[in-house]
């Protein structure tokens, strides 16, 4: 059955995604990969492909080359399964972006709610990253990362799936097996408990993986402006909250609020990760680069 309505956001917002890509030329990205590769040389760019160290089995899917089926295994299972290899010539890039109930909001001084502007993000990075020759996946995706501008259509596709009924998205990334020496880019408001935090960065930095956080918020959520009585409403279970003169906590909720961000840079300093911070009411294009320069090598926040 046709859906003419669904079409029209996801063509929209991969156009935007392509055009905050498109001020940085390609020819610096290529530029970067190039530098980034022959500084790291083979140890430190891996990504599936045809190399001799074995990574893990995935089902068959449909367009996978038959030669790929490891028969001994899918004989064992009586399910069609390919071999995968790490390929010691480039690395893997895999994307995640935050799609709990938290991400939905917008206050009054940002056009944009936290959730589209982390999907214009990793679909601009995405694009970014394939004009240079990257090869690329959504985190939690079956298939291999792969490159070519139908990958950018696929990502804005599986993004803008409509949600099924009663399905919650986690606000962190879960526990899966990633090749070593993968960069994993993760993009969310990252208000969860740092312990919490912590447990999924230091899993993938013990596996070799390399990190980098984007962590998107709204104007309102870090300068606390209200004023007089305000109702908070808790929209992940939390419950609801009303405070008579707001105004008066503001000094006590900016020092808690500093003292997350603090927690979330020494959490991602003591693994090797990367972490970067970005408002919905400043324009994206210095989040993007800065988020770049993080996967190029750089330090950001």
């Amino acid at each position: 059955m046709a859906m003419p309505v669904a079409a029209a956001p996801h063509q929209g917002l991969r156009q935007r995604a392509e055009q905050l890509a498109a001020p940085i030329p390609p020819l610096l990205v290529a530029a970067e990969r190039v530098a980034a590769t022959v500084a790291q040389g083979v140890h430190g760019r891996r990504r599936v492909g045809t190399g001799e160290t074995f990574w893990q089995y995935r089902r068959y899917q449909q367009g996978d080359a038959a030669s790929a089926i490891d028969w001994r295994q899918s004989a064992k299972r009586q399910q069609f399964f390919v071999r995968q290899n790490e390929w010691e010539a480039a690395e893997s890039v895999w994307l995640w972006r935050d799609g709990s109930a938290s991400m939905a909001y917008r206050s009054k001084l940002s056009e944009s709610e936290k959730s589209e502007r982390a999907t214009l993000l990793l679909l601009a990075l995405a694009a970014l990253l394939l004009r240079g020759g990257e090869r690329v996946a959504l985190f939690g995706d079956e298939r291999p990362p792969s490159s070519g501008k139908a990958t950018l259509d696929r990502l804005a596709a599986q993004l803008l799936l409509p949600k099924t009924s009663g399905d919650a998205a986690a606000s962190l990334p879960g526990i899966a097996d990633l090749p070593r020496f993968a960069q994993l880019v993760l993009i969310g408001d990252f208000l969860s408990p740092l312990a919490e935090v912590e447990a999924v960065v230091r899993h993938y930095a013990a596996a070799g993986v390399n990190g980098h956080l984007l962590q998107v918020l709204d104007p309102a959520e870090e300068d606390l402006p209200f004023f007089g009585r305000t109702r908070f409403e808790g929209v992940e279970g939390e419950g609801t909250l009303t405070i008579g003169r707001v105004e008066q906590l503001r000094g006590d909720y900016l020092a808690r609020f500093a003292a997350h961000q603090d927690g979330l840079k020494s959490l991602c300093r003591a693994a090797g990760w990367t972490v970067s911070s970005h408002r919905t009411d400043r324009p994206p294009q210095n989040a993007l680069l800065a988020l770049y320069a993080a996967l190029s090598g750089g330090l950001t926040w």
